[in-house]
């Protein structure tokens, strides 16, 4: 049984512990030379809903990659603005304890190499075609099923289209190649967001050299994790909200200050913020930009190219493809990502072993998640629409069905009852 797994984010780390674990050979193909992708510029964990859906994925049986992740914050049970119980790791170190686990697990991973192509028969995915960096060379790859984790940011040309500019952000387009679809290779149309004429959402947060800022700002965000700091009316810059892609971060507390969190570098958390202005604000009088680079002018812009598929994140009209993160709608988050990416995991190797696939009920936070955002992307005002466990309309949801919980207890006597303890094991 061969899984091959193309995109090393959180959903492909995580779909590709999920299918060894159920012994399949596994293949990890990712474009850059680093996992975690957009995780390597995130760092929040646990935030609101979160933490139900973190805990879920571990009843079920697939939390080890959240095991690791917990086992590495820097700061934990903080609270900021419209988040509470949040857990914040350094987006510095984070990558090799992933990479070290999942090799552990027995994937083997193949970094620098870049989808270029895909071969299908009858609707069946045979193999992909990927050129290795270091060789120059193109490598084919046959499997049993597949999984699709690419993401759906990149390359500089969608940035420019639909942004401000390639921002020189974490995906490092330019050194790598842009990101390429195996959904679209195989002749899947794709889905894009649009919002009041903005297609795809900027990624949500920049990153600033701690180094950078004033030593008392440094001292408060070593200690407590979280620096609100207020904003002059006239220093205020207006208008980003609705196109962040983190909209459970789009509250008007995000536009009256500068939120900073400390995920190793000082993360500010709106899409970009003009160096000129920022330096005018007290104890930001010398800062500089991490991530991206050009984070004074733009950002990166996402969803622009999710996979349509079902509850069993079976993409549609290829038998064996399945898809997980970002590319599988607009359900935002590292959290998000990992869940989905162990189901669709989880559900490839059962697809290679002829066997039937798991959708996970409504009762619960993942299963209810996964289904709800299909059915929304069905409608243009869906598909605008980000949805995720720690705020937006799918945290509101959660609250609402009674299903948003910090009790860990009770979270696994939900899973109980669903009749799902330890189904991925």
């Amino acid at each position: 049984m061969k899984i091959v797994v193309v995109g090393g984010g959180w959903a492909g780390c995580a779909a590709s512990v999920q299918a060894a674990k159920m012994g399949a050979e596994v293949i990890l193909l990712e474009r850059t030379d680093m996992l975690l992708g957009t995780g390597l510029g995130g760092g929040i964990m646990r935030n609101n809903g979160r933490y139900t859906a973190a805990e879920e994925l571990i009843a079920l049986g697939g939390g080890e990659i959240i095991n690791v992740i917990d086992r590495n914050y820097l700061h934990e049970s903080i609270s900021f603005p419209g988040h509470k119980h949040a857990s914040l790791y350094n987006v510095a170190t984070m990558e090799p304890h992933i990479r070290r686990f999942v090799e552990k697990m027995g994937v083997k991973i193949h970094t620098q190499t870049r989808l270029v192509d895909a071969e299908t028969e009858g609707g069946v995915i045979k193999q992909v075609v990927a050129k290795d960096k270091a060789t120059g060379g193109e490598v084919r790859y046959e499997a049993d099923a597949f999984v699709e984790a690419t993401g759906t940011a990149g390359g500089p040309a969608n940035c420019n289209k639909y942004g401000n500019g390639c921002a020189m952000c974490v995906l490092r387009c330019h050194s790598f190649g842009g990101r390429v679809s195996l959904a679209a290779k195989v002749g899947v149309k794709e889905m894009q967001a649009v919002k009041g004429g903005q297609v795809g959402a900027f990624s949500g947060s920049c990153k600033l050299l701690k180094e950078s800022l004033d030593p008392a700002i440094r001292s408060e965000l070593d200690e407590k994790g979280v620096v609100v700091a207020p904003l002059p009316e006239d220093r205020m810059v207006k208008g980003k909200l609705s196109i962040k892609a983190c909209q459970q971060y789009a509250l008007p507390e995000f536009e009256r200050n500068l939120v900073l969190l400390d995920t190793g570098h000082a993360k500010l958390m709106t899409p970009y913020f003009p160096l000129e202005a920022l330096r005018l604000v007290p104890g930001f009088e010398n800062a500089r930009y991490e991530d991206p680079y050009a984070g004074g002018m733009g950002n990166s812009v996402r969803y622009i190219g999710m996979a349509p598929r079902d509850n069993a994140l079976k993409v549609a009209g290829v038998a064996n493809l399945f898809c997980a993160g970002e590319k599988a709608g607009p359900l935002v988050g590292h959290t998000e990502a990992i869940c989905t990416g162990v189901l669709a995991g989880h559900n490839a190797a059962k697809a290679a072993r002829k066997q039937k696939t798991l959708q996970l009920p409504d009762s619960l936070a993942l299963g209810d998640a996964i289904s709800n955002v299909q059915t929304q992307v069905k409608t243009p005002e869906g598909l605008a629409l980000k949805y995720t466990f720690s705020g937006s309309v799918q945290f509101e949801r959660m609250k609402q069905k009674g299903i948003y919980s910090v009790d860990k207890k009770e979270i696994a006597q939900r899973v109980r009852e669903a009749g799902l303890e330890n189904v991925f094991n």
